[in-house]
């Protein structure tokens, strides 16, 4: 009798233990387990390591400077943030994102937090779940501290050592020839295979969590491969884009995507918004033209000692500014422009804009002596004289306006430029001072770029004050 009582009680709770087994969501019972590597390092080492590769970074690699896309990306990055489990959260961290105008399918992260998502890759990508599935993927690196774990089994290299030539790394390849500069380089920006496929799995969590298919982050692989390879430290060799394809979507079976993702449309018009740029250069291609970013201080210098000829080949403005005066004149300028004062007037120029055989990109800032009392008047001698020493300048029309409170007049010209051969477009800002002297800002621009100048040149204006 007790026997068969021990029996069947044996029997329920077995049943039971089953229903409560099948009551548990998939995920409790099959996800991949992830967990910390060994690391001597702390936490805020990871944040001082970043900073300091974040500041090289930048250096050596151009910005998108562009309100919208930043916002955006920025946007989708924090949204995944938030997303990161709990066990995997570090307060010590600052997340943020930033766009690298080149053309490659790429992204990295650095420790502590700092990520940089190329042009390419936003623009190579179906939809905003296989961006968002890239950055997810970086985004583990940094919360799995896989940089200092790694470099912990390096310890022969001081992780804190000086950062130089951070761009070899990201590269991960002898054709920028700077992995020798920082050896330690690798151990944060060239994974092991282990550490892929845990930035995968971890990766594919988070995009859940933030309420994207984690099955992009799988197709992101495939459009990478569709579309030429490439991909730098995203598309590893080690594991095969096929293998990860395959563990991804294994493990997308066993996760919820919670409050799931609807498209606004806001990525296509981010894409649309990027593909209206003029064609970004290669990571190998920026390197190989050794420019850093932001370029150094404003330069004093005669024109005879300007480079030879402005290739055009310029940076997007900055959206940080410094001030500068010119005579009466107080003005804002983006600071990657570069300050050159000739004998009446001062250009402020990008790197690439400016050379002996004239300007690109700019904007001059200078003072004219007229015969006439009239700013109309004044502003057509301006013109006349400008016209007489280009016969390709062509006058759009004139109209009214103020600056800083005082009467002004905006003209629009076309011109060819001379070191180039491209059409562009010069807006001459004119307006009176009481020692009857004419004010003019010349802002220089080829047609090609005016959509992404025009934004600097109007912040310019509005910057102006005059001390008249």
């Amino acid at each position: 009798m007790m026997r068969n009582y021990w029996r069947n009680r044996q029997q329920v709770t077995a049943w039971l233990v089953l229903i409560a087994l099948l009551a548990m969501p998939v995920s409790m019972l099959a996800q991949t387990q992830i967990s910390y590597h060994s690391n001597r390092y702390k936490p805020s080492d990871d944040v001082k390591l970043g900073r300091q590769a974040a500041a090289e970074a930048e250096q050596q690699f151009p910005l998108l400077q562009d309100p919208q896309v930043r916002d955006y990306v920025e946007r989708v990055g924090q949204r995944l943030v938030a997303a990161i489990p709990p066990e995997f959260q570090h307060p010590e961290f600052r997340y943020y994102f930033k766009v690298v105008n080149a053309s490659d399918i790429n992204a990295f992260a650095l420790p502590g937090g700092p990520m940089y998502i190329n042009r390419g890759m936003i623009e190579a990508a179906h939809r905003e779940g296989e961006m968002a599935g890239v950055m997810a993927h970086e985004l583990s690196h940094v919360a799995l501290r896989h940089g200092t774990a790694q470099a912990t089994k390096a310890q022969k290299y001081s992780i804190l050592s000086g950062i130089a030539g951070i761009a070899g790394s990201i590269l991960g390849g002898p054709a920028v020839g700077q992995l020798a500069q920082m050896p330690f380089g690798v151990y944060f920006l060239k994974f092991s295979r282990e550490y892929e496929t845990e930035a995968d799995l971890l990766g594919a969590r988070i995009m859940a969590n933030a309420g994207y298919d984690p099955m992009d982050l799988a197709n992101m692989f495939r459009t990478i491969e569709r579309q030429g390879g490439g991909g730098g430290g995203f598309l590893s060799d080690h594991p095969s884009p096929a293998d990860r394809y395959n563990r991804i979507a294994r493990e997308a079976q066993l996760l919820r995507v919670r409050n799931s993702f609807r498209d606004s449309g806001e990525f296509s018009q981010i894409q649309a918004r990027l593909r209206s740029y003029p064609s970004a250069q290669s990571t190998a291609e920026i390197l190989r033209s050794g420019q850093r970013y932001p370029t150094q201080e404003g330069r004093n210098y005669p024109s005879n000692n300007y480079p030879s000829n402005p290739t055009g080949r310029v940076d997007y403005p900055s959206s940080r500014y410094r001030s500068y005066n010119v005579g009466a004149v107080q003005v804002s300028i983006p600071d990657n422009w570069v300050e050159l004062r000739q004998d009446n007037s001062v250009w402020y120029a990008p790197e690439g804009g400016y050379g002996q055989a004239g300007f690109t990109h700019g904007v001059n800032i200078g003072f004219a002596q007229t015969q006439s009392t009239s700013l109309s008047s004044a502003t057509n001698e301006l013109i006349n004289s400008l016209m007489q020493g280009n016969r390709n300048l062509r006058s759009g029309g004139t109209q009214r306006t103020t600056l800083d409170g005082h009467s002004a007049l905006l003209t629009t010209l076309s011109n060819v430029n001379e070191a180039t051969g491209r059409p562009e477009i010069i807006r001459l800002m004119t307006t009176q001072l009481r020692n009857g002297q004419l004010l003019y800002l010349v802002f220089v621009e080829p047609s090609a770029d005016a959509r992404v100048f025009d934004n600097a040149f109007n912040n310019i204006l509005r910057s102006i004050r005059l001390n008249d």
